[in-house]
């Protein structure tokens, strides 16, 4: 069961997840995945980019998903999310924020 887990050990398999889920829609798409601070509990701060084009922040809390990686339903809905964000950015609809930098 992968429930609960190191905050480093959640962050790989939080980064993995969202890889695979965002490269289904294609494989051009990026993961950019702000780990948080562990000291303090912080949550991750996941963006998807395809060239200049990101997508808003999706906000995920450490200890959600440190209990609820094990959670079909929980993966089924963060999958669907990571997905449809893709296909936004993929479809064009991204924000400029990446151009702005």
């Amino acid at each position: 069961m992968f429930a609960g887990g190191s905050h480093p050990e959640v962050t790989r398999w939080l980064r993995n997840f969202l890889t695979a889920h965002a490269k289904r829609v294609s494989p051009r798409v990026e993961v950019l995945l702000d780990p948080g601070d562990e000291r303090t509990g912080a949550g991750y701060r996941a963006r998807l980019r395809l060239g200049e084009r990101t997508t808003d922040a999706l906000e995920l809390e450490y200890p959600d998903v440190a209990r609820n990686r094990a959670s079909l339903a929980w993966c089924t809905a963060l999958a669907e999310r990571v997905a449809g964000l893709a296909r936004t950015l993929v479809a064009g609809r991204g924000s400029a924020d990446a151009r702005a930098r």
